[in-house]
């Protein structure tokens, strides 16, 4: 049976460009080449990657890519759009939990969300790190974004405790505290025009659970930041405020 989010990607991806969420590419691109040094020789590999709009981008500035996802739906739009422009980026239909690199690239890539965190399990998720690890030579590093713990536990269980918990419930939307998993009904419209309903579930993380997960797959460090849309940087601390980390680990 295909999980939700197999399902989602089927037909998803001209609307997932129309998303709000997907609009900083450009300033998101910026902070990544700030990061490498503007180095043209840098490889970089794109887990999760779409529609592509991160390796699109990276690629019509000069730079190497390899875009890996599970969808063949996203991957089908991201090489469209680089046939039209030229540009020679390698899109392949790969499953993050399994990824077959070995130490290959300077650069790992997992940006809103990239795989990490929607897997059933928490082995799963920290597959998917592992991966990105194996894939990365010495020296490499890896840039992610992902749900940040601090913020539910901060804001939606301090409304949980004045009794709301039937209404969260009612509106489709749970947080299980033994788990750090959220489920919600999502609600769009799929690119032929047809609306969608579909229970998610994604696993949220504090920052100690992550700086352990990435040490544990191999990774020397791991700083943490808060992650706003399109204007990444390294000095914006990480806050309950925050929905998403960003996370910047050196192997």
């Amino acid at each position: 049976m295909a999980k939700w989010y197999e399902d989602l990607f089927k037909n998803y991806a001209e609307a997932y460009d129309r998303e709000p969420f997907t609009q900083g590419t450009t300033g998101e691109v910026d902070f990544i080449e700030k990061e490498v040094k503007r180095d043209k020789t840098t490889r970089v590999l794109d887990i999760g990657c779409g529609t592509g709009r991160h390796a699109l981008e990276l690629a019509r500035r000069g730079y190497q890519v390899v875009g890996v996802d599970l969808s063949e739906a996203q991957l089908a739009r991201a090489r469209k759009i680089a046939a039209a422009e030229g540009l020679k980026v390698e899109f392949r239909q790969a499953d993050a939990r399994r990824l077959r690199f070995k130490a290959e690239f300077d650069l790992a890539l997992m940006i809103c969300e990239g795989a990490f965190p929607l897997m059933e399990t928490d082995e799963m998720n920290y597959a998917i790190l592992e991966g990105a690890a194996g894939a990365l030579k010495p020296g490499g590093q890896l840039i992610l974004t992902t749900l940040s713990a601090l913020f539910p536990l901060f804001h939606s269980v301090k409304e949980f405790l004045k009794d709301n918990q039937k209404n969260a419930r009612e509106k489709g939307q749970t947080f299980d505290l033994l788990t750090f998993r959220e489920t919600s009904l999502l609600t769009a419209t799929d690119d032929s025009g047809k609306k969608i309903r579909m229970k998610c579930v994604q696993r949220y993380y504090t920052p100690s659970e992550m700086t352990w997960l990435l040490k544990s797959a191999g990774f020397k460090t791991a700083g943490l930041y808060g992650a706003k849309l399109g204007a990444f940087s390294r000095n914006d601390p990480l806050t309950a405020d925050d929905f998403e980390m960003l996370i910047i680990a050196g192997k």
